[in-house]
């Protein structure tokens, strides 16, 4: 047995990301993000869909078509393949986690 919010660790100066369960077809990942966003430069361009929930703290995600979500606990967002995003904010005085789904 596993929580989600079982070691977290203290110091974040960069996004954490691990993987919880890896098959042929899907990765189920945890990531855990402290006022963290995507590089500058370029766009999330994934191979596979994802499907992506906040469990605490908040993110803020950007399209190429110019969206803008911002995810709280609870929400969730599916982001088919290829479609370009990125994270642009995350709560920068406490912890993110978020659930992603790959298929």
């Amino acid at each position: 047995m596993a929580n989600l919010f079982d070691d977290i660790p203290k110091e974040l100066s960069e996004e954490v990301f691990q993987y919880l369960l890896t098959t042929e077809f899907l990765r189920i990942e945890r990531i855990v993000s402290k006022g963290h966003s995507s590089p500058k430069s370029g766009w999330y361009d994934q191979s596979e869909n994802e499907w992506v929930m906040v469990l605490s703290g908040f993110g803020v995600l950007e399209f190429e078509d110019g969206r803008k979500i911002t995810l709280n606990p609870g929400d969730y967002i599916n982001i088919k393949a290829h479609e370009k995003h990125k994270v642009i904010a995350t709560a920068p005085e406490e912890v993110t986690v978020w659930l992603a789904i790959f298929y």
